[in-house]
């Protein structure tokens, strides 16, 4: 760890993807795929630490502005000195006395911190020579504990019952690496159920899928009940009784109308509903969870920061909790979430609907059954064929399961050529 980040590299790459609809949901008409895509530079040129954050196209210039407001917060800085005081690291470039107005801790301002701390383990990662999730497992419990911002959520999960929570599974640790090793973890698809898709497409997806050895498919809803009734007949019927269906209307009803919406799709047998409304509508999301049980309530993928999943959690409002990897602010906030999850027995199942976050999540989900829960019992983590082609490290997958990352770092590593062809306005893909 004997390196000092000397610049931070920043650029703003897009994907066409709203020309096939790829990503679309009820509130994502017309989305292009984004990554505010950033380099840590150090004084070694074989080392250098690779992080993005998601976004969704136009406005994918502000999330690069902020990482630039932010960035003179590793400039200079030796790894080790980081990575030493990790937690101290975090709380200090979240809040940011300036830029934090922004904020604090959400929006733009946590994406853009996100990235730059994911870039940190990223570059500790591959300074230790590890994948990050086998950097995580290897760490003791004090270690884990360490690295987590505690602030505002102690009234939820202590320092101490962290600890606890991490040393209950320790002794079996090894066990559970070596099935992850062989087996992979299990995901679901949300490739067939994209909103702007045709019935025909829908069903051939669905189909292709199957073949392949998915046996979860979400599906998006909410902008028409007739028009989700039939395409959720559609994959029922493909998919059978003995698969999981998943549903996700990405926060467009209001409380009462999504109960409402619920009550005729309930016959499809949902898994769980998704983002049923407003992220940040704590009480909403538990007078749902209330209502339209047995069906699951999933929500996480759009929470701002801890303090909002601490909420869901006490409230009772979640049945599985949607980590994002890019949303909270990298890593160090993800291992606190994860820990409320735990104490609250509330299985983790990772929001990766986008560029990146399934080369991101395969890490947090392997960390969270190998060190933490010990269970794959209600726990699936996202999965889209989407864009992987561009990826140094890509996603490996078989049978629906994610078979862990090999190489050093966090898997976010992009080809210059890809970089080159879609960074947004001058890349060759812009240009036409």
């Amino acid at each position: 760890m004997a390196v000092t980040i000397t610049n931070v590299t920043v650029r703003d790459i897009r994907f066409p993807t709203s020309l096939t609809l790829d990503g679309s949901d009820a509130v994502n008409v017309d989305p292009d795929y984004s990554a505010t895509y950033l380099v840590l530079e150090t004084d070694n040129p074989a080392l250098r630490g690779y992080g993005l954050t998601f976004t969704n196209g136009r406005g994918n210039e502000v999330s690069v502005a902020a990482v630039h407001a932010l960035k003179h917060h590793l400039l200079g800085r030796k790894l080790e000195s980081v990575v030493t005081d990790f937690a101290g690291f975090w709380l200090r470039i979240t809040s940011d006395s300036q830029v934090r107005w922004l904020g604090p801790e959400k929006g733009v301002i946590h994406l853009a911190a996100g990235a730059l701390v994911n870039a940190v383990w990223d570059l500790y990662a591959r300074s230790e020579g590890k994948p990050l999730w086998k950097l995580l497992v290897d760490m003791s419990p004090e270690q884990i504990v360490s690295c987590i911002p505690f602030r505002h959520i102690t009234d939820a999960l202590t320092p101490q019952q962290a600890i606890e929570i991490l040393r209950r599974n320790e002794s079996t640790k090894a066990l559970r690496e070596a099935e992850m090793r062989t087996a992979g973890y299990p995901a679901y698809t949300t490739s067939a159920g994209w909103l702007g898709y045709s019935d025909q497409k829908v069903r051939q997806l669905v189909r292709e899928g199957i073949t392949e050895g998915w046996s979860h498919f979400k599906m998006k809803v909410g902008r028409d009940l007739e028009d989700d009734i039939r395409r959720a007949a559609i994959i029922r019927e493909e998919i059978g009784d003995e698969r999981k269906l998943m549903m996700d209307a990405n926060q467009i009803w209001e409380v009462d109308q999504a109960i409402d919406w619920m009550k005729p799709l309930a016959r499809f047998d949902p898994w769980w509903i998704e983002e049923p409304t407003s992220p940040d509508d704590v009480l909403g999301h538990a007078k749902i969870a209330k209502a339209v049980a047995p069906i699951g309530v999933a929500t996480g993928e759009a929470c701002q920061n801890r303090v909002i999943f601490k909420q869901l959690l006490q409230a009772r409002a979640i049945s599985f909790c949607q980590i994002d990897s890019c949303r909270l602010a990298g890593v160090n906030e993800v291992l606190a979430v994860m820990l409320m999850a735990a104490k609250f027995g509330v299985p983790v199942c990772p929001h990766a609907g986008g560029v990146g976050l399934c080369e991101y999540v395969q890490h947090l989900s392997l960390f969270d059954y190998i060190a933490v829960s010990a269970s794959l019992e209600n726990r699936i983590t996202e999965y889209v064929d989407h864009l992987h082609e561009h990826f140094v490290y890509p996603v490996i997958m078989k049978d629906g399961r994610y078979l862990p990352p090999l190489d050093p770092g966090y898997s976010i590593e992009m080809k210059p050529q890809s970089l080159d062809h879609y960074e947004f306005p001058d890349g060759e893909a812009w240009r036409k």
